[in-house]
């Protein structure tokens, strides 16, 4: 082993174990290359509209698949993951509203950053000048492949990423950098015959394993669609207003998810006093107030009211 190998080696270890320090339950790093496998089906997802009115994901193409146009002279990316699953769920009985998991508490974006931002602060101090950038879904970077490639689990045929120890409940984060690093090799891919998701989906988002139609799943139809919600899946939500779990609700790897270790994603203060009544007469006041730092502000208090008038047309 050269000594170019061992401090290599050395930096990935520190990188890890600052890594764990930082809160973030697993760390991966895979040499920053063209995503090759990634680019044909990039592609035809695009072509076939699978992005829906999501148009800013055809923008950028090569950027997505090549780390080297976002970071000049990068050779690592450094990607961890962020546990969110949380300690007591809301109401998600016949009658009630339900939000994803992911928005119970503080928007994961500046939680990510943050930590992000003190992973790279420590490895500056230890290695010196470092030319890197920090992502939390702020440019066109395929976390979930670059996670896959380092190590931290596979891609499964719901499209999340999937870790063995933990499930899927997770949040996914990059630093792209300069540094020569030791990488880590795929793992294997553990769904085998399973199709539960694929069978669970209510809207037939996951139109085959390995290929979700975003435009046609629900936390599209309930975030990313600014327009009207088309008809044809009126009945098909199951009371989600904001996001959906369903497919990773249903995946015999999240039974063995743990309660996540980081307090900003504890429920929202008032959160867990809102019924389905409540939900429904909620004020754009009380929305301000209590989803100020959540993921629910994203779709605005005119988005929520539309998908709450959506899955409950009656009331």
């Amino acid at each position: 082993m050269t000594t170019t190998d061992l401090i290599a080696q050395e930096r990935s270890k520190f990188i890890k174990l600052k890594a764990q320090e930082n809160g973030f339950d697993f760390c991966g790093i895979s040499r920053a290359d063209f995503l090759e496998a990634e680019a044909p089906r990039l592609e035809n997802w695009l072509n076939r509209n699978h992005n829906g009115a999501m148009a800013y994901m055809a923008n950028h193409f090569d950027k997505r698949l090549d780390p080297r146009k976002l970071v000049d002279g990068a050779k690592s990316v450094i990607s961890v993951l962020l546990n969110y699953y949380p300690e007591e769920r809301l109401p998600e009985g016949k009658d009630d509203l339900k939000i994803s998991k992911y928005a119970y508490g503080k928007d994961y974006h500046f939680v990510l950053k943050e930590k992000l931002g003190a992973l790279l602060t420590s490895i500056r101090e230890e290695i010196g000048d470092v030319d890197a950038r920090i992502f939390v879904d702020s440019a066109p970077v395929m976390d979930k492949a670059w996670a896959a490639k380092s190590g931290l689990g596979w891609v499964g045929k719901h499209s999340n990423l999937l870790n063995r120890d933990m499930g899927s409940f997770f949040f996914i984060g990059e630093i792209i950098c300069d540094l020569e690093l030791a990488y880590d090799g795929a793992t294997g891919d553990y769904c085998g015959t399973c199709t539960r998701c694929v069978d669970a989906c209510p809207t037939d988002a996951i139109t085959e394993a390995y290929v979700v139609d975003g435009s046609k799943c629900i936390s599209y139809y309930t975030i990313e669609l600014k327009e009207a919600i088309p008809t044809d899946v009126r009945g098909k939500f199951e009371n989600w207003i904001f996001g959906c779990d369903i497919c990773q609700d249903v995946c015999p790897w999240n039974r063995f998810s743990k309660t996540n270790t980081t307090p900003e994603f504890s429920i929202q203060p008032g959160m867990t006093d809102l019924s389905a009544n409540d939900w429904a007469e909620i004020t754009e006041e009380v929305f301000r107030e209590v989803f100020r730092k959540s993921p629910l502000k994203r779709t605005k208090f005119e988005g929520l009211k539309r998908n709450i008038e959506f899955v409950r047309p009656d009331k």
